[in-house]
């Protein structure tokens, strides 16, 4: 029996909450380390397994600059959810990037297993600190949020639901399960990933996005909702030059939905988040895309026992 009391004391070591505050961590994917880091709220009451949410930078940036981008570690410490930066690949701090498929650069080129580095990345988390394993949740900007739809398209028993920001799929032959529930944000002045598909002319990498539309009913028709959404105008509280509008197709398999929130007027930008300057485009004040993602990701989990 001596055996079984040291498992078990070793399994509640492994399962230690972390305390309060920013932590790095790193896996080992294909003989390469992988690095990611973790913000943890502060816990008021007892130590249960928090929801996860990844966020993953865009092309050419690194985890830190999501930090800044989104404030999401504000919306983290208000909500009670671990918020995720992965580290992407690539020479350089500045120049990192994600296997998203058909985009973008080294990572694309390399054929980095971004997809293994998430699946490590979560087991690694797992063992440092209690998570909710029906409640894991992806977002990500511009190359991340193309990831999140890859993620979604090969890691269905792992997420819940995703919500990409300024990035359309760029993955054509990844095997599909319905399931995962998606809320897409995007502008339609983004002239980096252009809200009507192709080359966008201040695109870095050159790459022929897929529409906005497009990807939108790849998820409707696969998820199986309602072909007739039902269309918002968002209140516009904020004279900045962009107006919001909700659409959203319900209905399901296993209570599944898609919602696309454009952003008339706004570009290649993070709704309520920093603002990247003239070249990308306008930020909306209307609406926060931390919240909104928030309230969407609270009304999907996956089933018990799963993964």
């Amino acid at each position: 029996m001596w055996w079984t009391i040291a498992l078990a004391a070793l399994l509640a070591v492994g399962t230690c909450p972390l305390p309060a505050g920013d932590h790095r961590r790193s896996v080992c994917v294909d003989g390469q380390r992988r690095e990611y880091q973790v913000h943890v709220p502060r816990r008021d009451g007892p130590s249960r397994p928090l929801p996860v949410v990844l966020a993953f930078h865009g092309g050419g940036r690194h985890a830190e600059d999501m930090v800044w981008l989104t404030g999401l570690n504000r919306t983290a410490d208000a909500h009670g959810f671990l918020a995720v930066y992965p580290q992407g690949s690539g020479p350089f701090r500045g120049m990192r990037t994600w296997n998203a498929g058909s985009c973008c650069a080294h990572a694309m080129r390399d054929q980095i297993d971004d997809v293994r580095f998430v699946e490590l990345l979560l087991d690694d988390l797992a063992q440092a600190t209690p998570i909710d394993q029906q409640r894991i949740y992806a977002t990500g900007f511009s190359n991340g949020a193309m990831l999140c739809h890859r993620l979604a398209a090969e890691l269905p028993h792992r997420l819940a639901a995703i919500a990409p920001v300024a990035g359309s799929i760029a993955t054509r032959d990844a095997p599909m399960v319905p399931g995962v529930s998606v809320i897409h944000f995007h502008g339609t002045d983004d002239l980096n990933v252009p809200y009507h598909g192709g080359v966008g002319p201040r695109s870095f990498t050159k790459n022929d996005n897929v529409s906005v539309v497009d990807s939108i009913q790849m998820w409707v028709r696969l998820n199986q909702c309602d072909l007739a959404p039902t269309v918002e105008c968002l209140p516009t509280a904020v004279n900045d030059g962009t107006c919001v509008t909700r659409t959203a197709y319900q209905g399901g398999v296993e209570g599944a939905e898609v919602a696309l929130i454009t952003i008339h007027g706004g570009g290649h930008t993070w709704p309520g988040g920093k603002d990247l300057g003239w070249y990308f485009g306008r930020t909306t004040r209307n609406i926060s895309a931390n919240e909104l993602m928030w309230e969407f990701f609270q009304r999907h989990s996956k089933p018990e026992g799963m993964p």
